[in-house]
């Protein structure tokens, strides 16, 4: 049974204004580093799916066996988990991957550093329009994540599959200004990631993060019209700390449980292959 506190888009814009008053320089009251205590459970900020499924997972059947009390937090966006690591409210978070999570910290002066990849959430190009990416019309409307990696990745995506021609050297911060050749005339609208699956019934076609697809209850193996491979991707998911809380014992058990054979025969077990284990 899962005991996951939800923290609501509401809530988060709260969060997100007080790291602003913070970010640069307050210390957590919290435990951290080797110094951590031992006893105290580790709170992990998550995305719902598939993130807080597979730490609920760790909970349930490998955490107690390690010694490990672990808690996990939802968060529904991709900004208030790295505040909160940064400021000390959580301990870990589990969303992200590392082009991401290198991009933020540039914009945001923060230290948050990768622990361990975990899974890979392929990004898909979706629509209830169209059967194949040919059957995209002149003139067409395609919903992109609008966070710099995201929407790059997005653009790649669409470029693989002929859709479009980036401009030489574009690369993990390019947007639809990086496009050379676009014979389709697409029209592109920029959305916050968790907005994207909900525009589905509005635009022709949509590119979505896999973990928001799964959550939409889209199957990236089977409802993607294109879909990223997972051979030498850069964005696998990660366990993330802020700099120096890498060598807290309880970081190091829940790194390893996720790097475990249990974890990796759950994800496959449970998403199908729509999320992939970590090679």
């Amino acid at each position: 049974m899962r005991n996951t506190t939800k923290i609501t888009t509401a809530v988060l814009a709260v969060g997100a204004l007080a790291f602003g008053a913070t970010a640069c320089g307050s210390d957590s009251d919290s435990d951290s580093g080797a110094k951590a205590d031992p006893s105290k459970p580790l709170v992990v900020a998550a995305s719902p799916t598939p993130h807080a499924v597979i730490l609920d997972y760790v909970k349930d059947h490998l955490a107690k066996q390690a010694g490990l009390k672990l808690e996990v937090k939802e968060f529904t966006d991709y900004v208030t988990p790295n505040t909160a690591v940064q400021d000390g409210s959580v301990d870990a978070n589990f969303f992200q991957h590392k082009p991401y999570l290198t991009d933020f910290n540039k914009k945001n002066g923060t230290d948050i550093v990768p622990v361990v990849d975990v899974h890979l959430e392929p990004l898909g190009l979706y629509s209830k329009k169209i059967k194949k990416v040919d059957d995209l019309k002149k003139g067409a409307t395609v919903a992109l994540p609008n966070d710099t990696t995201n929407e790059a990745r997005s653009l790649k995506l669409l470029a693989a599959h002929d859709v479009i021609t980036l401009k030489a050297g574009a690369g993990d911060d390019a947007t639809p200004k990086d496009i050379a050749k676009n014979p389709k005339d697409i029209t592109f609208k920029e959305l916050e990631a968790a907005q994207v699956p909900r525009s589905l019934g509005d635009v022709d076609a949509a590119v979505i993060n896999g973990n928001y697809a799964v959550q939409a209850k889209l199957s990236p193996a089977k409802d993607s019209l294109a879909l990223e491979s997972a051979k030498d991707n850069p964005y696998t998911n990660l366990l993330a700390v802020k700099k120096g809380n890498e060598s807290d014992p309880r970081v190091k058990k829940l790194a390893k449980l996720l790097a475990s054979q249990d974890v990796k025969k759950f994800i496959e077990k449970k998403f199908d292959g729509s999320v992939l284990p970590a090679a």
